[in-house]
């Protein structure tokens, strides 16, 4: 399921990166990304930029296999550590790649490590991405962090989608574990404008994950505002953080956030 249209897709790789340079203008590019404590504020960013050059490339050249990022010009960040040329670099690759998607059409031919491999699959993630390594920013600068609604639900969305594909395609993933029939989780935003459907049932069976949109009981299910809801199910705000509500079975929630964590 796919909420958004290709050219809104392009567009938030834009306007999200937007906001990304807008966390890390006159911040601690030195200080550690508590969500991603591998990363400094700097790394965090050369990798969101990365990232986008390295879809464009797949896209613009049509590429049938996995491209090595290495051999992606310019993909690696700029060469010195000027807080301008990182912003410099961050707003022209974004550009350069909603140019590139938008231009090929959401159809177009492109190899992808996932389901669908097409220049809309690439902008899709790319703009899904930066929204959560936005929220990775954010939180290490202390800045208010909003997502628009139908974007988060997408996001969701595409998550979900994430950890099935994982199930499917590496034996040897944690999400292999999310299984065992007659167990749910209802992700519920208590927020949500009219006509938006932002619940979903997230069902196991022995096989792997199902989900689909809806009101129904589950063995656990998550509450709370709708950016608040999705950060949680990243693991990029802590489920006790007094914004959200679980009601039911706490241990299959836990049970999937420590195993549906490789982004």
């Amino acid at each position: 399921m796919t909420l958004l249209g290709h050219d809104r897709y392009c567009d938030e790789v834009v306007g999200q990166t937007a906001l990304l340079r807008a966390h890390l203008a006159g911040g601690d590019l030195t200080a550690t990304v508590p969500t991603c404590p591998e990363w400094t504020l700097r790394q965090l960013a050369v990798h969101v930029g990365e990232a986008h050059r390295w879809a464009e490339h797949i896209v613009r050249t049509r590429a049938t296999g996995d491209v090595p990022v290495e051999d992606v010009a310019g993909a690696l960040g700029p060469e010195d550590d000027d807080p301008v040329s990182l912003d410099v670099w961050l707003a022209e690759g974004a550009e350069t790649a909603a140019r590139t998607f938008r231009a090929a059409g959401a159809d177009a031919a492109a190899w992808s490590w996932a389901w669908e491999h097409s220049a809309g699959f690439w902008a899709r993630r790319m703009a899904h991405e930066t929204v959560i390594h936005r929220a990775d920013a954010a939180g290490t600068v202390g800045a208010a962090y909003e997502v628009a609604q139908d974007l988060a639900a997408d996001t969701i969305d595409e998550w979900l989608q994430i950890v099935r594909f994982a199930q499917e395609r590496y034996p040897g993933d944690a999400a292999r574990e999310l299984r065992g029939a007659g167990r749910s989780i209802h992700l519920h935003a208590t927020d949500a404008v009219a006509g938006l459907d932002a619940e979903w049932i997230v069902e196991f069976d022995d096989k792997g994950i199902g989900w689909r949109r809806g009101h129904e009981k589950a063995t656990v299910a998550l509450r709370g505002p709708l950016t608040e809801v999705l950060l949680a199910f990243y693991r990029r705000v802590p489920v006790d953080g007094g914004r959200l509500e679980v009601l039911g079975e706490r241990e299959l929630l836990d049970f999937w956030l420590e195993r549906a964590s490789f982004a």
